[in-house]
This record gives structure tokens, C-alpha cells and sequence, in this order.
């Protein structure tokens, strides 16, 4: 008996997969993990601000978060389409503002607690495009009131 091949079916458990690999990697501070999650030409979409193209950009990006915030994700909840091709994930940002970020108010080591969120778009086990989502005026009421 000859068996009819199935489809692949691996497409959302590798999306999932790279999804949390590169979370992982965020948590742990790890840029050069996250980078191994994306695509050369990653199109990343930052909240309130203009879109990087490249994984240089995206690295830049980083480097300054890094220096302005420390930030820890946690309630994390990953769904992927079937064809795993797009991806979204909602978290909470538990952070720690480190060092005054342009046109923000005064860092002084305040803490914030905040639901964001981020969709993806996959290709080759790649992510290609990084949205990311959160209330901006919540952020900066929870930092001016520190």
C-alpha cells in the first residue's frame, strides 16, 4: 500500500519556533539571537516611529533601547496562521527606565508595566516584517508619575 504524501505541515510550528526564539533572545538581552531570527532585509515598524529596513538598522535599534531601557516580557501568548506565514504575540513589558531617550521625559530609574503586542510576517523560517504595538501616552503617564 503506497502512501499519498501529506502536506507540509511543519510551517506553523516553525513560525511559533522562531517567534519564540527570538522573544527568548529578547529577554535575555541577546540582539545577536533576535538578528538570527530575521531576514536580511527585515522591515521593522517601530511604534511611533518610521520604518528600519535591514537587520543594521534593526541592530541600531536595539543598541538604543539597550542603553535607555531594560525590559523583561512576560505573559507571553504566541498565535500563528495556519499557513505560517503571519504570526502575533501578546506580552507584558515590565521594564526599567535607564537613561533619558530623545524627546521622552527624564529617566530616573522609574518602572512600568505595560500591554504591547507584535505581529510578524514569516518566510523560510525567517521573520521578515516586526510590527510592534503599545500605548505611548500610558508609558509616559506611568513614568512622569515615578
Amino acid at each position: 500500500m503506497s502512501q499519498i504524501p501529506q502536506p507540509e505541515t511543519a510551517q506553523p510550528e516553525t513560525a511559533h519556533h522562531t517567534v519564540a526564539r527570538y522573544f527568548d533572545a529578547f529577554n535575555a538581552g541577546n540582539t545577536d539571537g533576535m538578528l538570527a531570527c530575521l531576514s536580511a532585509d527585515v522591515a521593522h515598524h517601530v511604534n511611533e516611529g518610521k520604518i528600519r529596513h535591514g537587520q543594521a538598522a534593526f541592530a541600531e535599534f536595539c543598541a538604543q533601547m539597550s542603553r535607555c531601557y531594560k525590559e523583561n516580557l512576560t505573559d507571553m501568548v504566541i498565535m500563528v496562521s495556519a499557513d505560517g506565514r503571519r504570526a502575533a504575540a501578546e506580552y507584558v513589558v515590565n521594564g526599567t527606565y535607564l537613561h533619558t531617550d530623545a524627546g521622552l521625559p527624564a529617566a530616573h530609574g522609574q518602572t512600568y508595566r505595560l500591554p504591547a503586542g507584535s505581529f510578524f510576517t514569516l518566510e523560510n523560517g525567517q521573520i521578515t516584517r516586526v510590527v510592534t504595538y503599545y500605548n505611548l501616552a500610558d508609558w509616559i503617564a506611568q513614568v512622569s508619575a515615578a
